[in-house]
């Protein structure tokens, strides 16, 4: 009875907050009105309208019932009509919920590393693989995706099987959305053993070749026409030899087959020799062994596969036949157990599938005959075409039916990591599809050890919680649980109270709290099972435990509003959008703007969130962002082109990076094939530590680059970025020998100064930044050139040199050089200089943990604990403020790194 009670009071409690709090969407056409292009009728309407929302819900209810009755329309379905406001729910507390990570997490993420590490040490070379895989899905979990390509480049260096490495292949080049790159094919590797479709197909363990070049590059290499011309003559007489044996030997031919009136000599002994049953029906006791001529009829194979399995059995190669006459020798091999002549037939077969069209046609093939490489060539094909291929009802019927995963467990291709792979990009694309259900479902038949297991139920609850099947839900996380996967109590918890069962799950996470080692996401979870003092301890304890945690400080944001207190509202948001941005976050602190009536910052939000994901839906999926762009520029002053470039010098220079992402995104909306903007809004990106889509924005640059020096330059940075140093330099020399660019030169003083660098590379580098810097740029790259260069100045002892550099940069308002130059000032023993030149950093750049960090190696023990306190308040996850309290506040100053990973 308690249970329906409390259900029925949250139900009530959820549908007054949804039809009690609103946002109204902007009508462009009041821009037209009279309060002119700044929008003062516009935001006097809507701040009215939100204050009544605020002090008279009861009366909002009874109207938004009565609309409702009078139209059946979605909110996305809803038109705009002139003089109306139209309503978004606007976020209340009761619609707040933390999302449940798709992840392995850990109670004690230390520990659990360790476990893994130990055991990549203690099990068999043969098995590292799988070791490796399990390390990818821990650190899957966190925000850095380098480390998770790290241990999934170490799975498909230590593969043995053909399987494995055609599955971590694809997925590797996954990782890097090369299928985004214009001109680029799926078979394609640049010259990465790794990822060579060729180099997948050869069995064995070999973990030294991820040193060596593939297969692909030494084919392209050095004396490429000579070898061909080389091969052709070898080919060419390999052929005519042949031709002439087979035709002495034919005559040799001590018996024949016949299919129909066709004649085919055959060698007796070489037939035989195919195979055991060749054998036996010609050399035992069958009536075959007597006969000079059988009548090969009835087997229904082609008078040209016959004769091919004849050259077979003589020369041992398949020379010069037709693809369907191989197919139908490999269909004989099966059948009479030739295994010599099926291996041959299923590694020619495979060799002849490039792309998607010859994989549909052979799979089936390969699946019926059980040919392993003919398969595995085609799985390839259908991996590296991810997500498109799974838009082919054939390729989604093989991978999701039961049916289709017995087919390919018969042929070898049936494994733990294929579906692994396969249900993340399906999730990916649509979490709540059938497709992602039925491939979840055929990993959990693959999971055998504790890890997998964990992960495959796991997976599935998180997806019946999405798809609203709470009782799905509830059964796959306990599934988990019982593996051993204490973080999906979690889910049970939110099943449990999906159903209507607060109490319990409350209960479960008391529990739970009790039995460990305290969490952030364990009080997280908790709260939502409680209400008033209770809900916010536990909140502020998730938070201490766990600052990255968004959920606390969106609940109590939304708190703040629903109290009619935006300006609180605000700081409490900003606070975790000053260390780790979100699209989220900043889509609360945009309605937070609006209802403000700051529709230019609300505006400089949806932007930022925009180039976070192109395709964020505001208000709980009922609006696109771009659509609340539209409706709320008429409110804000319109910029041109060239106001967008003052725009973001001076959001550059303050180090406000989401506001230059914000007019950089503006201004590609003028201007949507500019490179240059592209790659602008990647280093952005890399500074707000988004690299998924600062990888994206890369990929956009390359894509729209209108010259070979250009494309080559942003695919060096793309190489750079994924681990690929060697390869960027290439780029940038390759870029450089075409045309010299500032751009180029950077790229290859940035990627070689990524080392330690002795005094003769670091004139080098020296050089290649001066080079740069005699070329054409604008002021911003050519503040950071500057900023780079008296880095290395300052390494070289020219603390001269570095300071001109630092001058020269802050003239160009490259505001960061004023940590460089508190460098200098402090290596010149003028410690009062140096502090003055952080404070004005700190004066320029508000809210700048860096800067507060850095201020504090250049002031006394007491100021320094200000600075260290003000830098954590501000990103507690910078790590260097704990360590200086940890050694027992001994203020011992930090090395700079030569460059700064933010090389924006």
């Amino acid at each position: 009875m308690q249970h329906k009670i409390f259900a029925t009071m949250r139900s009530l409690k959820i549908m007054d907050g949804c039809k009690g709090t609103q946002v109204y969407a902007i009508n462009p056409s009041g821009a037209g009105g009279a309060d002119g292009p700044t929008g003062g009728g516009i935001g006097e309407k809507l701040l009215q309208q939100l204050h009544d929302h605020i002090k008279g819900q009861t009366l909002r209810t009874k109207s938004v019932r009565n609309l409702q009755a009078t139209n059946h329309t979605t909110p996305s379905e809803v038109v705009l009509s002139d003089g109306s406001l139209l309503p978004y729910g606007l976020s209340m507390t009761d619609l707040l919920e933390p999302k449940i990570e798709p992840s392995l997490m850990s109670v004690d993420f230390v520990e659990t590393l360790a476990g893994v590490h130990r055991r990549t040490g203690d099990c068999p070379q043969f098995d590292r693989s799988e070791v490796y895989l399990e390390q990818c899905a821990v650190f899957q979990g966190l925000a850095d995706p380098k480390l998770f390509r790290r241990s999934l480049r170490a799975a498909r260096q230590h593969a043995v099987h053909v399987h494995a490495k055609v599955v971590l292949a694809a997925w590797l080049r996954h990782e890097r959305r090369e299928d985004e790159l214009i001109g680029s094919s799926s078979s394609d590797c640049s010259g990465r053993n790794l990822e060579c479709p060729r180099a997948t197909l050869t069995p064995g363990y070999d973990p030294e070749s991820v040193f060596d070049s593939c297969a692909c590059t030494r084919a392209h290499a050095g004396n490429r026409d000579i070898d061909d011309d080389a091969m052709t003559i070898v080919v060419d007489e390999q052929c005519s030899t042949s031709e002439e044996e087979e035709e002495e030997e034919e005559e040799d031919g001590d018996m024949s087959f016949f299919v129909g009136d066709d004649e085919i000599k055959c060698n007796r002994f070489n037939i035989a020799s195919l195979s055991r049953p060749f054998k036996t029906m010609l050399y035992g006791g069958f009536v075959e062994s007597l006969k000079e001529k059988i009548n090969f009829s009835g087997n229904c194979f082609s008078v040209e596969a016959l004769r091919a399995a004849d050259v077979f059995s003589r020369t041992k190669r398949l020379s010069h036949l037709e693809p369907r006459v191989v197919l139908e020798l490999l269909s004989l091999a099966n059948r009479f157990c030739c295994d010599e002549m099926k291996n041959a037939c299923d590694v020619h077969l495979a060799s002849l599938v490039c792309d998607i069209d010859d994989a549909l046609l052979l799979v089936e093939y390969g699946l019926e005959e059980t040919a392993y490489l003919l398969v595995a060539a085609c799985l390839q094909v259908f991996l590296r075409e991810l997500p498109g291929s799974l838009q082919s009802s054939s390729v989604v019927k093989m991978f999701c039916s039961p049916e289709g995963r017995d087919r390919l467990a018969l042929a070898g291709h049936v494994s733990f990591v294929l579906y692994y792979f396969l249900s993340q990009i399906a999730m990916e694309e649509e979490m709540r599809s059938n497709t992602t259900v039925m491939l979840l479902e055929r990993l959990v038949e693959c999971a055998t050890d504790g890890w997998e297991k964990q992960i495959a139920f796991h997976l599935l609850g998180v997806v019946m919680l999405e798809r609203k099947e709470y009782k799905d839900a509830q059964h796959w996380f306990q599934a988990a649980v019982d593996a051993g996967h204490v973080y999906s109590l979690v889910g049970v918890a939110r099943a449990k109270y999906k159903r209507g069962h607060t109490y319990s799950a409350y209960k479960l996470m008391n529990s739970l709290i009790s039995d460990h080692k305290p969490v952030g996401w364990m009080y997280q979870e908790r709260s939502l099972y409680c209400v008033g003092k209770e809900k916010l301890m536990d909140l502020m304890s998730a938070t201490e435990l766990d600052p990255t945690l968004s959920f606390p400080y969106k609940f109590r944001a939304v708190s703040f509003l629903q109290e009619n207190k935006i300006g609180p509202a605000i700081a409490e948001i900003n606070k975790i959008i000053g260390f780790r941005v979100s699209p989220d976050c900043l889509e609360l602190r945009a309605w937070f703007l609006i209802a403000m009536e700051d529709y230019e910052g609300a505006l400089r939000d949806v932007r930022a969130i925009l180039t976070l994901d192109p395709n964020y839906m505001m208000f709980y999926g009922h609006m696109h962002g771009d659509q609340l762009v539209e409706l709320l520029q008429p409110a804000v002053q319109q910029w041109s082109q060239a106001d967008c470039w003052m725009q973001l010098y001076d959001r550059w220079s303050s180090v406000d990076d989401i506001g230059s992402l914000a007019v950089v995104h503006q201004m590609l909306a003028n201007d949507p094939g500019k490179s240059l903007l592209h790659f602008r809004q990647s280093l952005l990106l890399l500074r707000l530590n988004c690299p998924k889509s600062a990888m994206r924005s890369l990929r956009l640059a390359r894509n729209y680059s209108t010259s070979d020096h250009e494309r080559l330059v942003y695919e060096g940075w793309i190489l750079y970025d994924t681990g690929h140093r060697e390869e960027a330099l290439a780029k940038a020399e390759e870029s450089i020998s075409i045309q010299r660019s500032f751009e180029a030169y950077f790229l290859k003083a940035y990627a070689l100064a990524d080392s330690n660098l002795d005094s003769e590379s670091s004139k080098y580098v020296i050089s290649l930044l001066e080079e740069a810097l005699r070329c054409p740029s604008d002021g911003l790259r050519k503040g950071q050139a500057l900023n780079n260069l008296g880095s290395v100045y300052v390494d070289c002892d020219k603390l001269d040199l570095a300071a001109d550099c630092y001058m020269n940069a802050l003239n160009i308002k490259h505001t960061r050089a004023h940590q460089g130059l508190a460098r200098v000032y402090h290596l010149k023993n003028h410690r009062k200089a140096a502090y003055d030149e952080m404070t004005k950093l700190i004066e320029k750049a508000r809210g700048n943990a860096s800067a507060y960090e850095k201020r504090s190696e250049y002031c006394d023990r007491d100021m320094a604990k200000s600075d260290l306190g003000m830098a954590s308040q501000l990103d507690p996850l910078r790590t260097y403020p704990y360590r200086y309290r940890a050694a027992g506040e001994s203020h011992t100053s930090g090395s700079i790194v030569l460059f700064s990973p933010d090389y924006c």
